[in-house]
């Protein structure tokens, strides 16, 4: 899937008087590896972010900013959709959904400037959204069950791509294995994010949360995942780190506390995690790299983290934040 590289100012034009606004320019941005986003400055030098949806249809996008909506009236930081004047709440180009939302000036941390203060702000707002599930529609469990990930599994194989083949049976495995355990734990279950990385998140200058971004991929699930998703994004250099672990979970305890099987399910849905974005890499980035060339993701980090979290490396840390 080729992600739009240019959108014609008449085209941007005409979709944003549909929000209201008129624009005398209009920027591709290079963030985003799943749909095409853009820059629209309007005619009163404001800044505008712009989304076409490359892969969910117009059913998805407006769950997805009924969601967003419904989590800002909760108290949750997030960037709300312009409302479209026909209330429509989405236009169309070219048959894909395109939205149009408020420029925040924020900063996307890299991970040399992760902090344990802003893990410990992080924890606590993702504990928030989960907090609103009562008040929530209930979103479908997603397109990353593990089932989903096994037709990845078999594309892969059916590549004939001889370097992937040996990860390739050990992810299955590995997850015929995490399946069954989920099933005994029965963790509670209920909105959730479930790809919380650093360029999702917006922060002040300061080093205040300002916004959680992108809930493309808001599904129904376990709140242990998400929680683990999350450190494994956030909190992993080539190792994880004690201290980040330690806040983000301090946080999040603090406003929504993990206890009972709870605890006992996060190495095993912090495994199923890994093992989801280990197989999504090899799919979108590693097969689709050119010959020679290294993929943009490599699947293979978060191998490590799964070697990581099997072998206790989280323990000590979990262990001390929810005491």
């Amino acid at each position: 899937m080729a992600l739009l590289t240019s959108l014609p100012l008449a085209d941007a034009a005409r979709l944003a008087r549909e929000f209201g606004l008129e624009i005398n320019s209009v920027e591709p941005l290079a963030a985003g590896s799943v749909n095409s986003n853009f820059a629209l400055r309007a005619a009163d030098g404001r800044r505008y972010f712009a989304r076409l949806y490359e892969e969910q249809g117009r059913d998805g996008a407006l769950a997805e900013l009924q969601l967003v909506a419904a989590l800002a009236r909760a108290g949750v930081p997030v960037v709300e959709c312009l409302p479209r004047a026909d209330g429509a709440g989405v236009g169309n180009f070219e048959g894909k959904s395109f939205a149009v939302f408020p420029w925040l000036e924020g900063e996307i941390l890299c991970q040399g400037r992760v902090s344990e203060a802003g893990c410990q702000k992080l924890g606590a707002a993702l504990a928030r959204v989960h907090l609103t599930t009562p008040q929530l529609a209930r979103p479908p469990e997603g397109r990353f069950r593990i089932t989903d990930l096994r037709q990845r599994l078999t594309r892969v194989e059916r590549a004939e791509r001889e370097e992937f083949l040996d990860d390739v049976e050990r992810i299955r495995e590995s997850l015929n294995h995490y399946e069954l355990a989920r099933i005994s734990q029965q963790a509670p279950r209920g909105v959730i994010h479930s790809d919380l990385f650093r360029d999702n998140v917006l922060w002040t200058k300061d080093g205040d949360l300002l916004a959680l971004l992108d809930f493309e991929s808001a599904c129904e699930g376990a709140f242990a995942y998400d929680v683990m998703v999350t450190i494994c994004a956030w909190c992993y250099s080539d190792k994880f780190e004690t201290a980040l672990v330690e806040g983000f979970l301090r946080g999040y305890h603090a406003v929504r506390p993990i206890v009972g099987p709870e605890v006992a399910a996060l190495k095993v849905e912090g495994a199923v995690g890994c093992l989801r974005f280990a197989t999504t890499r090899i799919t979108d980035f590693s097969l689709r790299a050119p010959p020679g060339q290294p993929p943009v993701r490599d699947y293979r980090r978060f191998l490590a983290r799964l070697a990581s979290i099997e072998a206790g490396d989280l323990d000590a840390s979990i262990a001390r934040a929810l005491a």
